[in-house]
C-alpha cells in the first residue's frame, strides 16, 4: 500500500506540470482545444493506466488487464462529474460547448461496443488475440480523421451563450516568449516516462492487492488502481477549469476515454493464452455495460447543455458508478 500511495504522489506531481505542457503544446500546434486534448492529454496522461494494462496482461490476468482501460474510461466520466460540482458558475457541459467532445463521446460508445461483441464471439481467432481488436485501432485512427475534418469544416455550430467558455490565450505563451516547442516537447516526454514507470509499480501492486486479499481481480482493476493510475486526468481537469479552458478539460477527459479503449487492443495481444475477452470472465462484461451507459449520459449531457449548475448527467454518472461496483459486490 506504501507503493501504491508513492506512485500516487508522483502522479499528482507530474500531472500538474504535464497540464501546462500540453496546453501550450495544443496552442502552438493549431489543434483546437478538444483535438489537442485528444492527442496530447489524452495520449500522455493515460500512460499510468497504459503500463498497468499491459503489467497485467503480461503476467497472464485477463480480467485485470481489461478492467483497468475501462474502469479508466469509468472513474475519468467521474471525474468530469465533479469538476461539474465544483464548477460553480453553471453547467460544465453547457460552459465547454465543442462538437468535436460530442462526436468524440460517439466514437467511444462506438469503440466500447467491439469488446461486447467480442465476449459473444470467444471462438473466433486470430493466432492468439480476438479478429475484432483489430477493429479497434482501426476505427480510432477513422476517429481521429474525422475529429480533424469536424474542426476544418463543421457543419453546425453550438450557440454561443453567456456559459459558453470562450479562449483565453495563455500569457505565458504570447510573443513567442516562455520554453521553445522542443523544450516544451521534450519537458512532455520526461513526464510521461515518470508516470509509465509509476503506471508499472501500480500495476504490479495492485496484482499483490489480489493475491494477499483474494478479491476478484476485475473489481481490483476497476477500482483501486484504476483510482490512482487515473489522478493525471483528475489533476489536468481541475487544473484546466481554474484555469478557465474548460474545452480543454473536457476534450482530455473524453479523447483520454477514446484513447484507453486502444489499451483494450493491446492488452488482447499482449495476453498470450489466448483472445482477452474469452478469458476475462463476467465481471468484465458488466463492467463494459456500466461504462458505456455512463457514456451515452455523458452524450445526452454534451447535446442537451443543462443550464442548472450541475445537470442530469452529472447525478446519473455518480448512481451508475456506484451501481456497477456495488452490482460487482453483490453479484460475485
Amino acid at each position: 500500500m506504501f507503493a501504491l500511495g508513492a506512485m500516487a504522489l508522483v502522479i499528482v506531481v507530474a500531472g500538474v506540470r504535464l497540464t501546462r505542457t500540453a496546453d501550450i503544446l495544443a496552442e502552438r500546434t493549431g489543434l483546437g482545444d478538444a483535438l489537442g486534448g485528444a492527442l496530447l492529454l489524452g495520449a500522455v496522461t493515460s500512460l499510468p493506466g497504459n503500463v498497468t494494462v499491459l503489467t497485467g496482461a503480461l503476467e497472464g490476468d485477463a480480467g485485470f488487464a481489461l478492467s483497468n482501460p475501462v474502469g479508466g474510461i469509468a472513474l475519468q466520466t467521474v471525474w468530469l462529474a465533479i469538476a461539474d460540482l465544483l464548477y460553480r458558475r453553471g453547467n460544465i457541459e453547457r460552459a465547454a460547448a465543442s462538437l468535436q467532445n460530442v462526436l468524440q463521446a460517439v466514437i467511444l460508445l462506438a469503440l466500447l461496443a467491439i469488446p461486447v461483441i467480442g465476449y459473444a464471439t470467444p471462438a473466433l481467432t486470430l493466432g492468439w488475440i480476438h479478429p475484432l481488436t483489430v477493429l479497434i485501432p482501426v476505427f480510432y485512427g477513422y476517429g481521429l480523421v474525422l475529429l480533424r475534418r469536424m474542426q476544418r469544416e463543421p457543419m453546425w455550430q453550438p450557440t454561443r451563450t453567456a456559459d459558453t467558455e470562450e479562449r483565453q490565450d495563455d500569457p505565458a505563451d504570447e510573443g513567442g516568449s516562455g520554453p521553445t516547442t522542443r523544450r516544451l516537447w521534450a519537458s512532455l516526454a520526461v513526464l510521461g516516462l515518470g508516470t509509465g514507470v509509476a503506471g508499472w509499480v501500480v500495476g504490479r501492486a495492485g496484482l499483490g492487492v489480489v493475491a494477499g486479499t483474494g478479491l476478484d481481480s476485475g473489481l481490483v482493476g476497476f477500482t483501486l488502481t484504476t483510482a490512482i493510475s487515473s489522478l493525471p486526468e483528475l489533476v489536468v481537469l481541475l487544473t484546466a477549469v481554474r484555469m478557465g479552458q474548460l474545452t480543454l478539460g473536457v476534450g482530455n477527459i473524453i479523447g483520454g476515454n477514446v484513447y484507453d479503449v486502444l489499451m483494450i487492443a493491446i492488452a488482447d495481444v499482449a495476453y498470450l493464452d489466448g483472445p482477452l475477452y474469452r478469458d476475462a470472465g463476467p465481471t468484465s462484461l458488466v463492467l463494459l455495460g456500466g461504462t458505456m451507459l455512463m457514456t451515452a449520459v455523458l452524450a445526452g449531457g454534451l447535446l442537451m447543455r443543462d443550464r442548472k449548475w450541475i445537470g442530469f448527467e452529472g447525478v446519473s454518472i455518480f448512481l451508475i458508478y456506484g451501481g456497477t461496483v456495488a452490482l460487482l459486490f453483490v453479484g460475485g
